[in-house]
């Protein structure tokens, strides 16, 4: 059960400026001229505006929040009418008259290099886009702020601005406004001098990152708290409740009133006592959100209208439709006081924002969806929360409103293709917190494969929401599939809940500064080959996820992805296979699992299959470590009444875990350190039980607790060991017996693999007599290669032989 606290409708006005906004730039990091203004916001990015009249814009916009920057030193050189500045990072050569090629010229210093002139195509890696609504395949992306030839721009001209009250404002015309990013391959130095300026993302609580459950369905209170106990007797976890459209008035709306779209008012036939249905999810440790699509406005047979009509000067016997129009201060108001706070006091915790509205308002430049995500963010922090919020992007700047909502894709392995690429790309303008409709929306085949392994993706997403369109044949629920398929999006669900301690730490990171989710060559900025592999990402600090976005060959049952792995040691964390990194590999696995790689040394926590509740910190964590190199992990945990973010991340408690294989006391004792709960200890329970898992084969000597003999569990590839302990007390397991050995015995895997092969019986004969020869593994696939089996099984036995060992 949640224990949520009294929510009592306050009248906080939901019209205030953005917390933390500090527009005005320093005069001192600012050269001007006439009518052009430079403000040097960091060694590698440059404010370049134009202004007709010679006035500038001191006021914040949607995507600048911040000018206000420590000053950052430089040398300025002036002509009669230009000037050129330069930092330890970058040049711009700027001759005073307006913007053109010849006259403005941004070049990056130093080893990288590059160059941008006005009007060139700045050639950035894209950022990402409002909505994937009908999209089957890529698309082209909006701008972001880092470039493989090093510079690249936002322009901010045509954004709407905040008045010091926190009320919208317009640009006036004849005036350009450029943000220069010029930090050639130094990718994070371009991200964070973005959220400096932009502001830093929103730290999340910890329960939205477990499982979301939603689908466009007409359900009733009864039948969807039965599926939530359904969930719950199938033992998959879920910690947030959706609720689309069909929860207001829809088909009972009387014609006159045209579509049902739009809405506020709950469907007394499907959810006769709206109170007692979201106490009820609340009880089954659930957080409920509703759909809203408001560019209907209020019309006169809602509950709320003639609330809704006084407040806005309107006289509700009329039956006059009060208008949708977020431009007027009274409207917006009122939207909030009158409609939207009653219904957060019955228990609903948060509001998805269907977008409907278009693009234009009763002011020009000024973008519905922009103020509704704005506003909405800002009234639902009224009382110190995060402000959580689920709706789409509508531009730089919009990662500062919580869950994004990706819209309504087509069911396709194109889309599911697409999507991996997409979210880490999104990284590139700041964006942390995609919601994919996991297995797609509409339209498009049944294919019980591509369900699974979207599923599988959505696990390794930030955020894994199920959803489906009005089709009745479409569905999500594991137990509508084969029992292959049920199992493994069973196990993918479990895992999720798992995963929450880990996300949640990257939770802070985010809200510190860094997304979960990353393209490749974040990682590794100067290798071409991390360019090239645009369906894999960093997950996070420990992990490389390689999504599977294609059927298993019909031959190995297995589906197939091509990878690029880091220089290190790689260890997949379900099929226990160990990698060389430094090259390109093809991965293959069966439906159980996708390529989830940890880093050598890298460190894993999960909630234990006896913690699952998304909404708690688990009593119970497993670790998983790659133990052939040293490793650290700080652990984050919060509770709800610490969610707004500091320099740091927000107020945490923090527990080290380090590995130690060869520490200098005893080079022949590997050592593990799980550290005392500091910072905010009282929010983790007083004592904790820890099994530490490493991915290696079994120790040759014993392993003890804190010195006491202890029995280890487990096979060679994956043991552990489990103890409790108080979490303000520190726990050491040491292993003796010399450095953990990786596991490199794959001749199992392989006999599985050519057992289940769809292919010769001879052949499978031929092959599993060359793999089980004793001769180096170059002979062993050189003979492989003439024996002409499918390339599908011949390339999945090649991964396993040259699996790293030893």
């Amino acid at each position: 059960m949640i224990n949520l606290p009294e929510r009592p409708p306050t009248e906080m006005d939901p019209i205030r400026p953005f917390p933390g906004s500090a527009p005005r730039a320093r005069t001192d990091q600012q050269v001007r001229g006439d009518h052009w203004c430079i403000t040097v916001l960091d060694a590698g990015l440059f404010r370049i505006e134009w202004s007709d009249d010679g006035e500038f814009e001191d006021r914040a916009s949607t995507f600048a929040l911040r000018r206000d920057l420590d000053p950052v030193p430089g040398h300025v050189e002036r002509d009669d009418t230009g000037v050129v500045i330069t930092t330890e990072r970058a040049r711009v050569h700027y001759d005073g008259h307006p913007f053109s090629s010849h006259g403005l010229l941004v070049e990056c210093l130093g080893a990288d290099g590059g160059q941008w002139r006005y009007g060139d195509v700045a050639g950035d890696l894209g950022g990402t886009t409002r909505t994937l609504d009908g999209v089957d395949g890529p698309i082209r992306l909006e701008p972001g702020v880092i470039a493989r030839g090093g510079v690249a721009v936002i322009d901010d001209t045509d954004s709407f601005l905040f008045d010091d009250d926190g009320w919208i404002a317009t640009r006036r015309p004849g005036r350009r406004d450029l943000y220069v990013f010029a930090y050639g391959r130094d990718f994070t130095a371009a991200i964070s001098a973005f959220y400096a300026v932009s502001g830093m993302p929103t730290l999340l609580p910890r329960w939205a990152l477990g499982n979301w459950w939603s689908r466009y369905h007409p359900y009733t209170a009864d039948s969807y708290l039965a599926l939530m106990d359904r969930f719950r007797a199938e033992a998959l976890p879920f910690a947030v409740a959706v609720i689309d459209m069909d929860w207001h008035r829809v088909e009972s709306v009387p014609p006159e009133f045209g579509t049902g779209w739009t809405g506020y008012s709950w469907d007394p036939a499907l959810f006769p006592d709206p109170r007692g249905f979201l106490r009820a999810l609340h009880e089954r440790g659930l957080h409920a959100a509703l759909n809203l699509h408001p560019a209907d406005g209020v019309r006169a047979y809602e509950d709320a209208y003639p609330k809704m009509a006084r407040a806005v000067g309107t006289d509700p016997g009329t039956g006059e439709t009060v208008a949708f129009d977020p431009t007027d201060p009274e409207f917006l108001h009122a939207y909030f006081t009158s409609l939207h706070r009653p219904l957060e006091a019955d228990g609903v915790d948060f509001w998805w924002i269907d977008w409907q509205q278009g693009r234009h308002s009763n002011m020009p430049g000024v973008d519905p969806l922009w103020l509704l995500n704005h506003f909405h963010h800002l009234d639902a922090s009224r009382n110190g929360g995060p402000g959580m919020l689920f709706s789409r992007y509508a531009g730089p700047g919009s990662h500062r409103y919580a869950v994004g909502f990706s819209g309504d894709t087509i069911i396709s392995w194109n889309s599911l293709a697409f999507q991996p690429e997409f979210t880490a790309t999104a990284s590139n303008i700041g964006y942390c917190w995609w919601s994919h409709d996991i297995g797609g929306h509409d339209h498009g085949i049944c294919d019980d494969q591509l369900a699974t392994r979207w599923l599988q993706f959505g696990v390794f997403s930030p955020i894994l929401r199920m959803h489906s369109g009005a089709n009745p044949f479409i569905r999500k629920e594991p137990w509508e599939f084969d029992a292959e398929h049920r199992s493994a999006m069973s196990e993918s669900l479990r895992f999720r809940h798992r995963l929450v301690p880990y996300l949640h730490t990257m939770n802070h990171r985010a809200a510190a500064g860094t997304p979960l989710v990353r393209p490749m060559y974040h990682v590794e900025p100067r290798r071409p080959e991390a360019f090239d592999v645009p369906n894999q990402y960093a997950f996070g600090t420990e992990l490389v996820v390689v999504p599977i976005s294609e059927p298993n060959s019909p031959e190995s049952l297995r589906g197939r992805a091509r990878a690029w792995l880091p220089p290190g040691i790689w260890t997949d964390i379900f099929t226990g296979t160990v990698y060389h990194g430094d090259r390109s590999v093809e991965l293959h696995r069966t439906t159980a699992s996708i390529p989830v790689l940890l880093r050598n040394g890298g460190i894993l926590p999960l909630a234990a299959l006896t913690s699952l509740d998304a909404s708690r910190n688990p009593s119970a964590i497993e670790v998983l470590v790659a133990p052939a190199a040293a490793g650290e992990f700080v652990l984050a945990e919060d509770d709800e009444d610490d969610l707004v973010p500091g320099v740091d991340g927000g107020p945490a408690a923090r527990t080290t875990l380090r590995w130690d294989p060869a520490p200098s006391a005893d080079p022949h004792t590997g050592e593990f350190r799980i550290g005392p709960a500091t910072g905010r200890p009282g929010v983790v329970p007083a004592v904790r039980e820890w099994t530490v898992t490493f991915l290696a084969q079994r120790p040759d000597g014993p392993v003890t607790v804190d010195g006491q003999p202890v029995a280890i569990k487990g096979v060679d590839g994956r043991w552990s060991v489990t103890t409790s302990a108080g979490s303000r007390e520190a726990i050491v397991i040491r292993i003796a017996g010399g450095p953990l050995r990786r596991n490199n015995n794959h001749l199992e895997t392989i006999r599985e693999l050519l057992e289940r092969a769809q292919i010769a019986n001879q052949l499978k004969i031929a092959a599993w007599g060359i793999v089980n020869r004793s001769r180096p593994d170059a002979e062993r696939i050189a003979e492989l290669a003439a024996l002409a089996l499918p390339a599908a099984v011949h390339n999945a036995v090649i991964e396993l032989l040259g699996a790293a060992g030893g």
